[in-house]
C-alpha cells in the first residue's frame, strides 16, 4: 500500500511487523498508528541506558533511539509514517506508549524516536533544547496563550517568529490531572470554506512582520506572507498574537481570517490521553485549544518538538 497516495474518503488500513496503521475514528483525515505491546516493552528496555541529558548534550543519539524503534518494525513503517506527514489529504497521525510507562523520561524518548523518523527538530529556543516541556495550571503570569488555561487558544501554525522551516508539529501529552475540557481543535486548510476568499485576497501575500514576546527568547524580527505555496498547493503561516500589522488593511484582513477559521464548521476538538503524541504537517494543518473549566488543581503537562523534514 503507498499510504501517499491514498484520498480522504478511501483511507484504509496498513498491517505490519510489529505494528498497524489504521483511520482515525475521531477526525476524518487522520490516521491512528497502533505498536504491539512487545514492540513498546522492548524498545522501552533497549533504551533503558539512554536520558534526556544524553540526549540534549549528544545529538547523534537521538537518532539511536530511532534506530532502536525501527529495527522492531518492518522497513515500509517509517516509509508509512512519512508518507502520511507528506500526504495533503490526510498530513497527520496519533500514536501512544499504550499505557505502558508513565515515566516522563520514557515519554521524551518515545516521542525523540518519532520526531527522527520524520526529519530534524528546530532548536526551540523557549526551552534551549531540541523540545520543550511546559505546563498549564490554574494561575499563569505567562505573556502568551500557551500556558492560560481558561482562554481560547486560537488556531494557528507554529514556527512563525523563527527564521527556519517548520514543516512539521509534534505534540505528546505527559500528564494530566482535573482537567474538563482543553480538547485539541484542528482544522485543515483544505476543509476551510473560505480559503479561497482568503488565499486570493491582495493581501494574502504581503510579507508581514512577526514578533515574538519576551518568554520565546527570539528577538529577531521574521518577514513572512501569510499564504506561500508548495506543490501547487496552497499553505498557510499565521497566528495572530504574533503577527504585526502595518496599518489597518493588514488589520482588518487577519482579524476577518481568523475570525473566519475560528468559525468554520470544520474546526474539530480532539482528545489526546496521556501517553499519546500527534503529528502534524503544519503547512496546511492549524491547531489550537479549547478552553478548560476552572479549577485550582488544573495541571497539564505536554511536550512540543518541530523541524523540518528529513
Amino acid at each position: 500500500m503507498n499510504l501517499s497516495s491514498v484520498k480522504q474518503n478511501e483511507r484504509i488500513a496498513k498491517k505490519g511487523q510489529g505494528y498497524q496503521i489504521k483511520p482515525s475514528s475521531v477526525h476524518e483525515r487522520l490516521y491512528v498508528v497502533e505498536l504491539e505491546q512487545q514492540v513498546i516493552n522492548c524498545f522501552f528496555e533497549e533504551v533503558r541506558g539512554i536520558n534526556s541529558q544524553q540526549l540534549e548534550y549528544i545529538p547523534y543519539m537521538r537518532f539511536i533511539l530511532t534506530d532502536k524503534l525501527s529495527s522492531l518494525l518492518d522497513e515500509d513503517f517509517q516509509k508509512s509514517v512519512r508518507a502520511i506527514l507528506h500526504d495533503r489529504h490526510t498530513g497527520g497521525f496519533t500514536v501512544g506508549v499504550n499505557q505502558q510507562t508513565t515515566d516522563p523520561e520514557d515519554y521524551v524518548k518515545f516521542s525523540t524516536a518519532f520526531s527522527h523518523l520524520i526529519g530534524i527538530p528546530n532548536f526551540d529556543a523557549m526551552s534551549g533544547n531540541y523540545y520543550a516541556r511546559f505546563s498549564v495550571k490554574h494561575t499563569d503570569n505567562s505573556d502568551s496563550y500557551l500556558r492560560q488555561a481558561y482562554r481560547l487558544f486560537t488556531l494557528h501554525t507554529d514556527g512563525t517568529y523563527v527564521d527556519e522551516a517548520t514543516d512539521w508539529l509534534l505534540m505528546m501529552k505527559f500528564d494530566e490531572q482535573n482537567a474538563v475540557g482543553g480538547r485539541s481543535r484542528l482544522l485543515h486548510l483544505d476543509d476551510w470554506e473560505e480559503l479561497d476568499r482568503f488565499y486570493k485576497h491582495p493581501m494574502a501575500l504581503q510579507r508581514l512582520i512577526y514578533k515574538a514576546p519576551p518568554s520565546k527568547n527570539v528577538v529577531k524580527e521574521v518577514f513572512r506572507t501569510t499564504f506561500y505555496e508548495q506543490n501547487n498547493e496552497p499553505c498557510i503561516c499565521f497566528i495572530d498574537q504574533f503577527v504585526h500589522p502595518e496599518n489597518l488593511e493588514q488589520a482588518n484582513y487577519l482579524n476577518e481570517l481568523s475570525s473566519s477559521m475560528e468559525n468554520s464548521s470544520a474546526t474539530k476538538g480532539l482528545e489526546l490521553p496521556s501517553g499519546e503524541l500527534i503529528m502534524l504537517n503544519n503547512r496546511f494543518w492549524l491547531h489550537g485549544r479549547e478552553a478548560f473549566e476552572e479549577n485550582t488543581r488544573l495541571h497539564r503537562e505536554l511536550l512540543r518538538q518541530r523541524g523540518r523534514f528529513a
